[in-house]
């Protein structure tokens, strides 16, 4: 009998024992809440806390619109430090690297162009302003008066080269192959009857070549830092244009982050009523936000 007593009390105990370490092992491999978080995802902003971003940007009007901004995203708990980049490639690669959380400076076919090119993975979550492109006067004064063999400038990347080649054609200077479309280039010029001479080159160079060509057809952001008035231009796309349709400048940012809360903000900020006055009050037509 005390043997039988002996052995029903050592089985409950092994048997407590057991069930004591299944619970243990399960507390032990639990995850915790930084485990549980996927892996290059931004923690949440909480309650109360401030969250910092970092934005690139043109200085004109790129980076004055994002100050403009600062203090209605430090309201709603955003600490944005704006980083000022004078070309178009810097500000893509720094933003596919980790160094950037949003950039602002360029319109989407020139994204997707870019990442085609350089195998970046880069995207929009929002527009915010377009800039009409302009043909403004070097040697020449006025678009009646071309001189054959004229001298034209125009950004040497394929969107805005394409772009500009419009933005001449609209205005009776040549021909482009209409199958071209926004990826149009010199090469597909049909009709030139001027004989003009397109130089490409690099778009932050546009408004110092204007003493050496008889025209120029400049980027918004470049001619407004140059203090270049869009009421001087000889031409520029208009509101209804292709230019304003097909290139509204955005924000864009890394794929796997459109959803990040604090960016959102900065688009709905940067689309704000308070944003848009300031955009129509500094620039005069020069920058037109996005409706």
């Amino acid at each position: 009998m005390k043997k039988r007593v002996f052995a029903l009390l050592l089985g409950s105990v092994l048997a407590a024992g057991v069930f004591a370490g299944c619970g243990n092992t399960t507390s032990e491999t639990a995850p915790t809440d930084d485990q549980q978080q996927t892996e290059g995802e931004a923690p949440s902003q909480t309650e109360g806390e401030t969250v910092s971003i970092k934005v690139g940007a043109s200085p004109a009007p790129h980076a004055e619109i994002l100050r403009q901004a600062q203090d209605a995203l430090a309201a709603e708990g955003i600490d944005m430090e704006v980083i000022e980049f004078s070309d178009y490639v810097q500000p893509n690669t720094a933003l596919e690297s980790g160094e950037l959380d949003a950039n602002y400076f360029q319109h989407e076919p020139y994204l997707l162009s870019f990442n085609e090119e350089q195998g970046t993975h880069l995207v929009s979550i929002g527009n915010v302003h377009y800039e009409p492109m302009g043909i403004y006067g070097g040697k020449t004064t006025s678009l009646t008066d071309v001189p054959d063999g004229a001298k034209i400038a125009v950004p040497n990347d394929t969107t805005n080269e394409a772009r500009a080649l419009l933005l001449l054609e609209a205005n009776g200077l040549l021909t482009i192959n209409a199958d071209a479309g926004i990826k149009a280039t010199k090469l597909d010029i049909l009709e030139n009857p001027h004989n003009l001479d397109i130089i490409e080159m690099e778009a932050a160079q546009l408004p110092r070549s204007l003493q050496d060509v008889d025209l120029a057809v400049i980027n918004g952001n470049y001619a407004v830092g140059a203090g270049l008035s869009v009421s001087n231009a000889l031409a520029k796309e208009e509101k209804d244009s292709l230019g304003a349709q097909t290139y509204p400048n955005i924000i864009a940012v890394k794929e796997g982050n459109e959803s990040r809360p604090e960016l959102q903000k900065l688009v709905e900020v940067l689309r704000s009523d308070e944003t848009k006055d300031f955009i129509a009050e500094k620039y005069q037509g020069a920058v037109e936000p996005i409706e």
